[in-house]
């Protein structure tokens, strides 16, 4: 019988060779059906086998032969041969075609039911090889992804359809006209979906000589999804265009747009598109704005326990300004509107200039800037104190008149929150002194300044302990007294639920400094940022690396993550 359909026959040998318990096969398998996996996705998340312990286990109790997927290269699978339904939904994998001879790569060789149907619908022999089921979910996710751009050669010539997308600026529900779907136009949706599902913040299109890629962003790193036909590149261009309502028949400039995807009745998602002209062509990068993705509680977001209580207390208060720094795509938008969502109510009135804006947020009055048109982030300010605010956030300070505006705000009765692109708190102080503001107005107005770091999660399933030289640690920031042996480093491994990285999901790493009253007479004497971060430290600021350092105690994240974030 199937793994799929009911109790694996895998499950029954290891019952009867002694290496599990009935009690424990039997628990097991009902994890599986509530979980909807098979009985050894299930055995090997509950820890008590490796995949190459459970793989050689079956080999050996089934007389099939072991095989490993580390020296398989996907692009010498034999396609065609398989759906990708069947691949998925089954877990195997075909591997070799040997004239009427298919050998299947499986991690249950027990799987009868499903190895008799593959044989009447092919007509060739199976023969069942046994693989390791981490490598075996790796190979998978290649194997489909590679027979979405192959299936794509075939499209070359053809006309394109129009995907059924709702126009941003229409309400909710106002679809386009419905017109036949062409297969490039399903082949981008399901890119979308993915990412989507995924967990991706960004989607790359990119033209080159002699191929054309599509890359995702996931936890901060761009991974490889697919490699459609080069000459599809100008169709996908196209539609994205399209559908982004931009010019399509320019493509000598940039240009940026917009589209929403209605994923279900209740939730849709929108899409930030940006063109680029490059040597071979026009790369676009999407930029997923999927607000209902984005954790607006303070407690989900890493905060230590003191830091929280920092934070909370500088935006409780009636009137100032919060800084938040750090890189692009570090978070900052995310920490501004958890903290905007703890004073969202209905006695305040909030409103947010942003570009563009990423999160919509009922209750909040949200204003996207348009350069072109006038609305420029100082022109906004100046009509935000126009309509009697309580709470301001600007998306960024850039120049002067937005900072000169800015704090002119905080110090009249508001409460401003803003962002700053400076690697750490104390060189946002120096950046506003540099911008031309005076330093009575900066020591005046600002509360607390955030700088902050996106740091990727180590994988719950598969993080495992390292062991890493004494005088590494210490050379990272640990002292003799954190070198107490009570905790353990831990590094990534690789396994199906994190897809092989060995991360999963963000956490963030953050540096938060008050303005307290020796730090306002420091500023006011022009110091500079290396003594202004002097006298943070000695008053108790956790610094980026040390508040990544706690990360590594904690198991959260490893040490070769902190210190790639935090080597300024």
């Amino acid at each position: 019988m199937d793994n799929a359909a009911g109790f694996s026959g895998l499950g029954r040998a290891l019952v009867q060779r002694g290496k599990l318990s009935q009690h424990d096969a039997d628990a097991i398998d009902r994890q599986a059906k509530t979980a909807n996996c098979s009985f050894v996705e299930q055995l090997l998340a509950s820890k008590r086998m490796t995949p190459l312990e459970l793989a050689s286990f079956a080999a050996q109790a089934f007389g099939f032969p072991l095989f490993d997927l580390s020296a398989m290269d996907p692009d010498d699978m034999p396609r065609g041969v398989l759906d990708e339904d069947l691949v998925l939904q089954r877990r195997l994998v075909p591997l070799f075609k040997r004239g009427s001879k298919l050998f299947v790569g499986a991690s249950d060789p027990t799987m009868t039911q499903t190895l008799h149907a593959i044989t009447f619908k092919t007509g060739l022999t199976v023969d069942v090889v046994v693989v390791e089921d981490d490598k075996l979910g790796r190979l998978i996710g290649r194997y489909g992804e590679n027979e979405a751009g192959q299936a794509l050669n075939a499209l070359v010539g053809e006309d394109l359809g129009e995907m059924e997308l709702v126009d941003p600026d229409a309400p909710m529900g106002d679809k386009l006209p419905d017109v036949e779907d062409a297969p490039v136009v399903k082949f981008l949706h399901k890119v979308l979906i993915d990412a989507v599902n995924g967990g991706a913040s960004d989607i790359h299109f990119e033209p080159y000589e002699k191929y054309y890629r599509i890359r995702y962003r996931v936890d901060g790193e761009l991974k490889e999804i697919a490699r459609p036909p080069l000459a599809i590149k100008d169709k996908l261009a196209s539609r994205i265009k399209v559908i982004s309502r931009l010019d399509i028949s320019e493509k000598r400039v940039p240009q940026d747009g917009r589209l929403k995807l209605v994923v279900s009745k209740h939730k849709a998602i929108d899409f930030r598109v940006s063109t680029l002209p490059t040597l071979y062509g026009e790369k676009i990068v999407m930029r997923i704005l999927d607000a209902s993705a984005a954790s607006l509680d303070v407690e989900q977001l890493g905060f230590e326990p003191a830091q929280k209580k920092l934070l909370l207390d500088a935006i409780e208060r009636p009137y100032g300004m919060v800084l938040v720094t750090g890189p692009t795509g570090s978070g900052k938008t995310v920490s501004l509107y958890s903290c905007l969502n703890i004073l969202n109510k209905t006695d305040t009135n909030i409103s947010t200039a942003e570009d563009p804006v990423e999160i919509n947020l009922p209750g909040i009055n949200q204003v996207n800037v348009n350069e072109k048109a006038g609305l420029t982030f100082a022109a906004a300010l100046r009509a935000f104190l126009r309509q009697d605010p309580d709470i301001i956030m600007v998306g960024e300070i850039r120049d002067f008149e937005t900072a000169d505006i800015s704090i002119k705000a905080a110090q009249t009765g508001h409460m401003v929150f803003s962002t700053l692109h400076t690697n750490n708190a104390p060189a946002t102080l120096t950046r506003l002194l540099n911008m031309g503001v005076a330093p009575f107005n900066v020591a005046s107005s600002v509360l607390l300044i955030m700088a902050q770091r996106l740091a990727r999660r180590l994988c719950k399933e598969c993080k495992a302990q390292v062991e890493l030289p004494r005088e590494a640690l210490l050379q990272a920031g640990f002292t003799e007294a954190d070198l107490d042996g009570s905790w353990q480093p831990y590094g990534p491994v690789g396994c199906d639920t994190c897809r092989g990285s060995g991360y999963k999901g963000r956490t963030g790493l953050y540096e938060l400094m008050p303005m307290t009253d020796a730090m306002i007479r420091l500023i006011l004497r022009d110091a500079n940022a290396s003594d202004i971060a002097d006298l943070a430290r000695e008053e108790g600021m956790i610094d980026l690396r040390h508040a990544g350092l706690l990360k590594v105690k904690q198991g959260v994240t490893s040490l070769t993550e902190v210190l790639a974030l935090t080597n300024d």
